[in-house]
């Protein structure tokens, strides 16, 4: 590195204030002449936001969304304003001054005054406040199960021993979305215990920004449902517009619009994810009392539980018949076939080929091909 320049007297005036300008540190990171970083429009809008809004995002509230639509243009919270304002209105309303006009601490344009603070817990977040794109209201973030919720889904099925429809059922929480917690949490434990690691500190991360379903542990039910559990699932039958005529006097019910489109299809009460319910819907609105209401759900219950005690009964049976081969490569299994179980004309479904179809009677003599009549 060369030696720094010296401003000498032996020089000329012009060539030492050239060199002492040199030797000076005023090098700029930016490879922009400084003439032309003019202040503009845009760069002090920037920097206003960075000191109202911005320090916001830079030091995020914890226990709630930080999203750009919950904040105004002075960097407050939006609900907390609203807060204030109805605070001190019910102040003054009840010091008996409500005539008068009252001084809310929050101005006309929606802000806290200076020197102004709300006192009091932060009020939960709203629908406006939920939207992450200012300019897109339509969209709302829509909220995840806590690891407190999961927790207790994962708990109530794998260690109680509950279906999952019950668990459904309790809190709230669809039947797929209870199937897909209980998954992940086997493997998150399974993990665990081999010592694999997990990302703890994106998952922190990402659930600290998210609206989140609580868990209440002091009810056996969870007070605030996560979503719709019982929406009825389109059937590919009734896609078709149909339209039916029948009389007037006639009372047309569920089951008859499913035989309308299919022979074979059952009623919406039916089909629903938790038909349960329904039926205690019916109940209630027969007139029922809370004790009557409990006995016919506790005998709907054991005769579903009987139900399913068969089929498991069947099944167990049916795979006790097979006789299993394990080569350590593939797994062979063989099942006894009687020669008569495929019926006088050997077609029986239980006889052996039955599930890869049966040949045509094309080859053989003596049968008509060709249609005999028009239907």
């Amino acid at each position: 590195m060369p030696p720094p320049l010296r401003c000498t007297s032996s020089l000329p005036s012009t060539c030492a204030k050239q060199l002492c300008r040199a030797g000076q540190s005023t090098r700029s990171f930016s490879t922009t002449s400084q003439q032309d970083q003019r202040i503009t429009r845009n760069r002090r809008q920037l920097f206003r936001w960075l000191g109202s809004q911005g320090q916001n995002f830079l030091n995020p509230l914890n226990g709630s969304t930080n999203y750009l639509s919950a904040y105004n243009a002075q960097g407050q919270l939006k609900r907390v304003v609203r807060a204030a304002a109805e605070a001190e209105t019910k102040k003054k309303k009840q010091e008996g001054k409500a005539n008068k006009p009252a001084n809310s601490g929050a101005s006309e344009e929606g802000e806290l005054e200076e020197g102004k603070e709300f006192k009091g817990e932060i009020p939960p977040e709203t629908t406006s406040d939920l939207t992450p794109f200012p300019l897109n209201k339509s969209f709302v973030s829509q909220p995840v199960l806590s690891d407190d919720l999961r927790e207790e889904i994962w708990k109530r099925v794998m260690q109680d021993g509950k279906s999952v429809r019950v668990v459904s059922a309790e809190l709230g929480v669809e039947m797929s979305r209870v199937g897909a917690v209980v998954r992940l949490k086997e493997v998150e434990k399974e993990w665990e215990q081999t010592g694999r690691p997990l990302a703890k500190p994106y998952h922190e991360a990402v659930m600290s920004m998210l609206p989140k379903t609580p868990y209440d542990p002091t009810s056996r039910t969870n007070a605030k449902p996560h979503e719709s559990i019982n929406d009825l699932p389109v059937h590919r039958k009734t896609g078709t517009q149909i339209f039916h005529p029948t009389s007037e006097s006639r009372h047309f019910t569920r089951e008859d619009a499913a035989k309308v489109f299919d022979e074979r299809l059952l009623p919406a009460d039916l089909r629903v994810p938790h038909p349960e319910l329904a039926e205690m819907h019916k109940d209630y609105k027969a007139g029922l009392s809370q004790e009557e209401r409990e006995q016919r759900q506790m005998e709907r219950d054991e005769i579903a539980e009987r139900k399913r005690q068969r089929a498991e009964a069947k099944k167990a049976k049916k795979e006790a018949a097979v006789k299993k081969v394990d080569t350590g490569r593939v797994e062979f299994r063989f099942t006894e076939i009687s020669v008569d179980a495929a019926g006088k004309d050997g077609r029986g479904f239980k006889g052996v080929g039955w599930r890869y179809g049966h040949p045509h009677m094309d080859r053989s003599r003596g049968a008509v091909k060709i249609p005999t009549s028009v239907e």
